[in-house]
């Protein structure tokens, strides 16, 4: 076995994911990156985690910011998954080249139309580790929606398969 940074993103590719769009508002623009290093931490109080590289302009602004917002993505959404994905994104064109429309709760922050759910956020920590940032934030509102989610295995867009028996 050799240990490289190849076999180690395959292998965390095995790893099949949701996916979810990070969305800060930054003086009136919204923001946004594709992010599938996310998940819950505690239940009492709420709190959720995302892992953000630092060559992000995403990671500056939930420093500056300290609220986001995690939208779940929904079968459908994979066009703003590869959209926010880009490393340079132009957000002024989100809506006519990735269909992106946002409305904005009553702190603020951006969410996304169309997703499966959608968490608003305030930063509780944040901790460096390697080349990106864990960001901690605890969960002040949620909206769920009906539908199926957008998932990510070995480097492709999936859907949800068969159930499987007990």
């Amino acid at each position: 076995m050799s240990l490289n940074p190849t076999e180690f993103r395959k292998a965390m590719g095995c790893f099949a994911t949701g996916v979810t769009i990070i969305t800060v508002d930054l003086d009136g623009e919204v923001h946004g990156m594709t992010a599938n290093a996310f998940a819950s931490v505690s239940l009492d109080p709420m709190l959720v985690l995302v892992c953000v590289d630092h060559s992000t302009r995403t990671h500056s602004h939930l420093h500056a910011k300290k609220r986001f917002g995690i939208n779940v993505l929904s079968e459908g959404q994979r066009a703003l998954s590869e959209y926010y994905a880009r490393a340079e994104r132009d957000h002024e064109h989100a809506e006519t080249e990735a269909g992106a429309r946002f409305d904005r709760t009553e702190r603020g922050t951006p969410m996304l139309h169309g997703s499966l759910a959608f968490l608003e956020c305030r930063l509780h920590s944040a901790e460096v580790a390697g080349d990106h940032t864990i960001f901690i934030a605890e969960v002040e509102d949620v909206v769920v929606r009906e539908g199926e989610p957008l998932l990510f295995f070995r480097g492709k867009y999936r859907k949800v398969g068969e159930e499987v028996g007990k």
